[in-house]
């Protein structure tokens, strides 16, 4: 992590690309310029992954039900989500970002903060670079983006959040109180919707009201560590600094279906694919995994969650499907599911580098490593596709999309 201190220039960047997956999207069909787009599935049960400004206008908002999305904007066009073609446009984009500074810590496949402190002597002031930095991502990938300019990475966010789309905005270190006060409660980062109502129940409708607000009745209404957090930021007081690594706390994937599942075959297929996924990308880390977790959805929309913690860390695929299978047939003795399944997820917990954690006298996953070994050497050659069980070959046709299968960037 690297320490920003008190600045006097407005160098952290928070920059953020304008409706992301729709504006990849429009490169291959400009005659959808200009219309409501949304990329989405047009399924019951899919959701709006972005959409455009045009779309926005009619109420249309990223994780919005498509069904709600056309009642809001009748003559919204939907286009089919390619994620692929989103990674590599972020990873284009990443790679600009780099070109000014090595202190880039992206925060999702679409955003990143910048710390721009030690490339002024090259490339000019910070606005100059936030300048330079729009003007060479529109060029070389066609995508508009937006730019906040601050001395903190709570204020730089905000900031590009009221300059899109397609626009900058700076604010200058000493007028950031200035800026920040006006502001409803809502832009707070960290305050979600019942953090927000507990403090507008107490009259707090601002950032000011919240930075004026005696800490002892801030903690009686968010809690001690909230408390502290939400006034030092409100006050304009953000010491965090770029993070060019960090560290994962877990790694998982879920999946929603198109139409509730109870045939069990189909569900154990599925956590296999989940847990193939996810142990892959421990793998890809060099992680190991102390705890196996599940998640399931049942039709009710009643949400269950089941972990259990290994004897030994693991990346194997097969310890974490059997694992993962052990847990969810404990939720039906009879071995079919308890109700229809609406949602299922896996996830690997507690993580460790591999290997630190020591290895037994004997390896339980010897032989199931060995397989997997083989397959991220494939996977390495010949991408994703180039070998998987035969338990997941075939189409996918009851699943919403195939989202929870891609990483995020």
């Amino acid at each position: 992590m690297v320490g920003t201190g008190l600045r006097t220039t407005p160098s952290m960047l928070h920059v953020d690309m304008d409706a992301f997956f729709v504006s990849v999207e429009l490169l291959d069909r400009p005659e959808l310029k200009g219309l409501p787009v949304a990329a989405a599935h047009d399924t019951a049960r899919s959701v709006v992954s972005s959409a455009s400004y045009e779309a926005r206008r009619f109420g249309v908002r990223s994780a919005m039900p498509v069904g709600r999305a056309k009642q809001l904007c009748p003559q919204l066009v939907l286009v089919e989500p390619v994620y692929e073609k989103y990674r590599l446009a972020s990873r284009a984009v990443m790679t600009i970002f780099r070109e000014f500074t090595p202190l880039v810590e992206p925060l999702s496949i679409d955003e990143a903060f910048l710390d721009v402190a030690g490339s002024v002597a090259l490339f000019g002031e910070p606005l100059e670079i936030a300048r330079q930095i729009r003007e060479r991502v529109l060029e070389r990938t066609g995508l508009p983006v937006s730019v906040g300019l601050a001395g903190t990475k709570f204020v730089a966010k905000l900031a590009s959040q009221r300059a899109k789309p397609d626009g900058i905005l700076e604010i200058p270190p000493a007028r950031t109180i200035e800026f920040l006060h006006p502001l409803p409660i809502g832009a707070m980062w960290g305050v979600g919707a019942a953090t927000e109502r507990a403090l507008k129940a107490r009259a707090i409708h601002t950032i000011g009201d919240l930075a004026r607000e005696p800490l002892a009745s801030l903690r009686s209404t968010v809690g001690n560590a909230s408390a502290e957090r939400l006034h030092e930021l409100a006050n304009g007081r953000d010491a965090r600094g770029v993070e060019t690594s960090r560290a994962e706390k877990s790694i998982g994937h879920e999946e929603t279906f198109a139409t509730d599942v109870a045939d069990q075959e189909k569900l154990e297929r599925e956590l296999l694919r989940l847990a193939t996924r996810t142990a892959e990308r421990l793998r890809d880390a060099d992680l190991e995994a102390r705890t196996v977790a599940i998640k399931v959805r049942w039709d009710t929309f009643e949400t269950v969650t089941r972990s259990r913690t290994l004897q030994e860390p693991t990346n194997a695929t097969q310890r974490i499907y059997r694992t993962a299978r052990e847990l969810f047939d404990a939720l039906s003795p009879d071995g079919r599911p308890a109700r229809p399944v609406r949602l299922i997820g896996v996830r690997a917990e507690q993580l460790l580098p591999s290997g630190s954690d020591g290895q037994a006298l004997w390896d339980d996953d010897e032989q199931w490593r060995a397989v997997d070994s083989a397959v991220d050497e494939v996977r390495e050659r010949f991408g994703a596709a180039g070998l998987t069980s035969a338990r997941l070959l075939g189409g996918r046709d009851d699943v919403v999309d195939p989202r929870s299968l891609q990483d995020p960037g």
